[in-house]
């Protein structure tokens, strides 16, 4: 692990702390003011109360499992955002947690406040509003408050009857009548009524923009998607608030607020990131809700798709077994890791060096992997995470010429070439079969007698050597292919080695079989 000790890199401004009243947390619900000028961008909010089939809506429209879906109000906190592609049309679609305000009460819970800040906010930026409700359940007066407050907002409604299963519901539409709004009967346990919805919210949705000149659809090949992964209650979506400059995430001492991966767009250093807040993840034996197995679940999906990782560390804590099981996660993927060390603010006069040392001993495997330490309450470094994490990004994605990487191979073999038994290992030649992880195939005379700290000794070389800190590396060893196969070929089937039948089971890995002789006389 390695830190520097430069100058900060521009920190970031602190986000103001939420009022610890419970009457200032969130304006009352019949206090909601009306945005001074509904974006006009081509965003679709999926709103209403809770448990009535958002996010099941969500994930029908978006074509993938995104939002957790199950029978329990509440499930979904943050805005959810996926780019989707419907009829050759593009827009965002935005998945929101229900609104529980009724007949302006205040809410008391934080948690909840921060479900309807971030419902309001969506409500702002969207061009459509979908106010999904349910029609099983007939008209509630949690659905009157929240057109209420979409009347209020000036936005563009459609009022999405969900759980339509049959046609024998469709008359129960009607109730819906008195919300003032056109009405769409759809079912997205079936998959049925979309059809129609979008194209009725294809006629309300602004034109798309034009790409710029030379634009294409392979223009976000540069785009970095980096995940945040750590321990509930970590600073995790205190660290992408800061990032952004606003409150897009719920914030809460409660541990496990976080339940969906929230993927959002951000430019920082002219390049394009999206950035993954990931639930805090609990130790395996202690998780006992679905939510939280399906949370786990989304979390390791987030930690597949991303370019690099940010393990986010408590410098109070240290690195305890849930974050080793975490960081073991992160080895078997291979992909590229930035330990972040939040809250250092809490302890400034702390040496640096003596946590590294602490660190390594904590997390052996992950040495090599870059350490900043930054406090996401105050700004401090928050910068340098994402620049850190942009140069381990590029590394995961080079290709290495293969003669300096033969040279490499071969000075490092002839500094320390193991020997086991009498035959010592020759090393012939590598090549580069990937990238993120970078892999390299390696050909010696036998795979069998290779030690396993030689393979960690050449990855240290080459981390050292073409500068791959905190890249994911996978060494691939192989037997030298005979003559007349290309490197890397499988071997001529039929073809016993050297030695005929002894040698073959040898190989092979098949125990010698000996033939019983019959006893004499």
């Amino acid at each position: 692990m390695n830190t520097t000790d430069e100058e900060p890199m521009n920190p970031l401004p602190p986000i103001e702390e939420a009022p610890e009243t419970a009457d200032e947390a969130v304006p009352e619900a019949g206090e909601v003011p009306a945005p001074a000028m509904p974006a006009k961008k081509r965003i679709v909010a999926l709103v209403g109360r809770p448990n009535v089939g958002k996010s099941a809506v969500f994930n029908r429209i978006a074509g993938q499992r995104i939002a957790i879906v199950f029978e329990e109000a509440g499930v979904t906190r943050d805005r959810l955002e996926r780019e989707v592609v419907r009829d050759g049309q593009s827009f965002m679609l935005a998945d929101t947690g229900g609104i529980l305000a009724c007949d302006g009460e205040h809410l008391s819970d934080r948690i909840d406040a921060g479900v309807l800040r971030q419902a309001l906010g969506a409500i702002g930026d969207a061009a459509v509003v979908l106010h999904i409700v349910d029609i099983q359940e007939g008209l509630r007066p949690l659905d009157i408050e929240v057109s209420r407050i979409l009347r209020r907002a000036g936005a563009t409604v459609i009022v999405v009857a969900n759980k339509c299963d049959h046609d024998g519901l469709v008359d129960h539409a009607a109730d819906f009548a008195q919300l003032g709004y056109p009405i769409e009967t759809v079912s997205a346990l079936h998959n049925l009524g979309f059809d129609r919805l979008f194209r009725r919210v294809f006629a309300l949705l602004p034109p798309e923009a034009p790409l710029p000149y030379g634009a294409g659809p392979d223009d976000r090949k540069n785009e970095i998607t980096m995940a945040v992964v750590g321990r509930p209650n970590g600073g995790k979506s205190s660290f992408i608030n800061c990032v952004l400059r606003t409150e897009r995430l719920i914030v809460s001492d409660v541990p496990g607020t976080t339940r969906d991966p929230i993927d959002i767009p951000f430019e920082f250093g002219g390049r394009r990131f999206t950035l993954i807040d990931t639930a805090g993840v609990r130790r395996e034996a202690r998780v006992d809700t679905a939510v939280e197995r399906y949370s786990r679940y989304r979390t390791q999906d987030a930690i597949e798709r991303s370019d690099v990782l940010v393990l986010m560390l408590d410098c109070e804590r240290g690195a305890g077994l849930l974050d080793r099981q975490l960081a073991g996660m992160i080895s078997e993927s291979g992909k590229g890791c930035v330990l972040a060390v939040n809250k250092w603010d809490i302890t400034p006069d702390a040496d640096k060096k003596a946590f590294l040392e602490r660190l390594s001993h904590e997390l052996p495997f992950m040495t090599h992997c870059p350490a900043v330490f930054l406090s996401a309450k105050t700004g401090y470094h928050v910068n340098r995470v994402l620049a850190t994490a942009a140069r381990v990004a590029e590394a995961c994605q080079c290709k290495l010429p293969t003669g300096p990487l033969n040279r490499c191979l071969q000075e490092a073999y002839q500094a320390m070439a193991p020997a086991k038994g009498s035959k010592a290992i020759r090393m012939y030649y590598a090549t580069q079969t990937g990238i993120n992880p970078i892999r390299i195939r390696i050909f010696v005379n036998d795979v069998r007698r290779l030690p396993a700290s030689f393979e960690a000794y050449l990855t240290r070389t080459l981390r050292e050597t073409f500068d791959l800190q905190g890249v994911g590396i996978f060494l691939q060893f192989r037997p030298r292919p005979r003559k007349g196969t290309e490197p890397g070929a499988a071997e001529p089937q039929g073809a016993p080695p050297k030695g005929g039948k002894r040698a073959a089971s040898k190989v092979a890995g098949k125990p010698r079989t000996r033939r019983r002789r019959m006893a004499r006389g």
